[in-house]
């Protein structure tokens, strides 16, 4: 069954409520507020009522005066509360939205890589900002200001059968057509909003990964055929929209037809009873204003309403991220000043969806301070192995042992700690250089980071950059050159002074200049830790401990330099040779 034709879920309300809990006190005050409104709020028809009965036919100036300060003293005891309850509503919306939005974030921070793998950024942007925003409105526009109305509605009916109950009676009468009415929109309206959420979401996704994408889009002058697909996109959610307007064109008019109907009757039916002494003038005059008090709260209550339905399909969806189970699991409490760096893979075997395995039986050692490069096909599993060591993702079958200790029983948090990664694909943020190399690790000084900067070869560029190290970088750093972002991904790696470093075809995008700047320095600093180095420019690891050769998941040499060089028609063999033998 789809989301827009479940029930309504009364559970699901209990829980949108229940965030309000660390605001219980605002909250209260709220539902408060809505009280005392009902019956504030409907203090002014019956003030008119008494005016003309008792002041205004008997001609009495002085008791007019004194009920029309009492008449403007409820209009503007009415404004004054109202104003303090729409604030209130408005501030507790925005602080369990507050806190929702860094609970989400925070579980977004903690989940497998394989989430991100299969959902697209778009829809976790949707979830993190739009979907939530939907959360606050069932606050402000729904569960309490429905509360607040239909006590309200109640009160002034209760109040009219009180003043007259023909009159009340008569004005009832199109109660039932209104019913139908709002029911009907109600049904229309929660089903094309659902149709704009959905919209929403997909321009989104869509959006984020074109602008992101834009310069392959330019390179291979595909603008053209993106813009058509964003033109149907975006068709279809104006449509969505322009669908929910058309119910909103409709249904207004019918309720003021079926409102000015009401009052005509009122008028026509309520006359003849004046005139037979059955009502007073008073009530006449003081029931179009209860009219107009009932029924605008009941034309409002669909729209409301479906405030309220489509804020619980959004926080059925925020939730669903709040409660997902797809995290790493952290139940290790081993927790070391410093590691010694030995690795041992134990038949290890690993795939990214539980069935289509991309490592097999793979099994190798390193002592503490060796050097492994990794060399292999795209596709042989050298980057999963990585991902795996850094429990980006879980085995399903084997062991790895860091100092001898398996993986899992060290706190992820200081697991990480002690293991530093340079990938290919630098990303890094808005802010200062500063900034992106300390991630907002205060306890790493400035002086640290200048040193690190020297060490690797990147001190000299960044002094050159405008402010220093303080040079604002835009998005992904986009002002800077492939080489600058990748000599500053080393510096942010090597900062911290890791016990394993872990270079992932980390030179991959820098040029032969660049290249020969840092390869003394990757030389000296590899020797100080244990290090596993995956690149394709194998003079980069000729001279490392031990050169694996992957294929297919599979290791098929192991081994250093020297050894494998001398197998016949070996893997290694024939790279090495395809790359330098042209130039010997």
């Amino acid at each position: 069954m789809s989301e827009t034709k479940k029930k309504f879920d009364l559970k699901l309300l209990g829980r949108v409520v229940a965030l309000a809990t660390p605001h219980k006190a605002l909250f209260i005050k709220c539902v408060i507020l809505a009280i005392i409104l009902a019956p504030v709020s409907t203090i002014a028809p019956k003030i008119v009522q008494v005016i003309v009965d008792d002041y205004m036919i008997d001609k009495d100036m002085t008791g007019l005066i004194k009920m029309t300060g009492v008449f403007f003293a409820a209009v503007l005891l009415n404004v004054i509360l109202r104003y303090f309850f729409t604030y209130s509503i408005s501030d507790l919306g925005q602080n369990v939205v507050k806190d929702l939005r860094t609970q989400i974030f925070g579980q977004i921070t903690s989940l497998k890589s394989r989430y991100f793998d299969k959902t697209p950024i778009g829809s976790s942007t949707t979830r993190t900002i739009n979907d939530i925003e939907a959360i606050n409105e069932v606050f402000t526009q729904g569960v309490i200001t429905i509360i607040a109305d239909l006590l309200a509605v109640f009160t002034v009916i209760g109040i009219m059968f009180y003043t007259s109950w023909r009159l009340t009676l008569i004005c009832l009468l199109t109660l039932p057509l209104l019913m139908i009415a709002t029911y009907i929109f109600k049904e229309k309206v929660r089903n094309s909003y659902q149709r704009v959420r959905n919209q929403l979401s997909t321009m989104n996704s869509f959006l984020q990964e074109r602008i992101t994408g834009m310069r392959v889009v330019q390179i291979f002058n595909a603008e053209k055929q993106e813009l058509e697909k964003f033109k149907k996109i975006n068709r279809d959610y104006t449509q969505a929209n322009l669908d929910s307007v058309f119910y909103y064109a409709i249904f207004f008019p019918v309720v003021e037809l079926i409102s000015a109907i009401s009052l005509a009757l009122m008028v026509w039916l309520g006359t003849k009873s004046y005139l037979q002494d059955e009502v007073s003038f008073g009530a006449l005059v003081a029931f179009p204003m209860y009219l107009d008090l009932m029924f605008r709260p009941i034309r409002m209550a669909a729209d409301k309403f479906n405030t309220l339905q489509m804020g619980l399909v959004a926080a059925e969806r925020v939730f669903k991220i709040k409660d997902s189970d797809e995290k790493i699991s952290n139940n290790g409490h081993t927790v070391v000043e410093k590691l010694k760096g030995k690795i041992v893979f134990e038949d290890v075997s690993f795939s990214y969806d539980d069935e289509n395995y991309v490592l097999h039986d793979i099994s190798f050692g390193l002592e503490p301070n060796d050097t492994l490069a990794i060399v292999g096909s795209t596709g042989s599993g050298k980057s999963t192995i990585i991902n795996i060591m850094n429990r980006f993702y879980d085995t399903q079958k084997g062991n790895i042992l860091l100092d001898d200790i398996p993986l899992k029983k060290y706190d992820l948090k200081e697991l990480r700690k002690h293991i530093a990664i340079v990938l290919q694909d630098v990303f890094l943020f808005e802010g200062t250089i500063l900034d992106n190399i300390r991630l907002m690790d205060e306890s790493i000084t400035e002086e640290e980071i200048i040193q690190a900067s020297i060490d690797i070869g990147a001190h000299e560029f960044i002094v050159d950059l405008p402010d220093g190290y303080n040079f604002k970088i835009t998005e992904r750093g986009n002002n800077l050159s492939v080489g600058q972002r990748q000599l500053i991904s080393f510096v942010r790696a090597l900062v911290s002074n890791p016990d394993i470093l872990i270079l992932d075809e980390a030179t991959s995008s820098i040029d032969t200049g660049t290249e020969m700047i840092i390869q003394n320095a990757i030389e000296k600093l590899i020797t100080k830790r244990t290090s596993i180095v995956i690149a394709h420019r194998l003079q980069t690891i000729r001279n490392a401990d031990k050169i694996m050769v992957l294929d297919q998941g599979r290791i098929v040499e192991f081994g250093d330099h020297d050894e494998l060089i001398q197998l016949k028609e070996g893997r290694y063999k024939d790279l090495y040779e395809m790359q330098f033998m042209d130039s010997v």
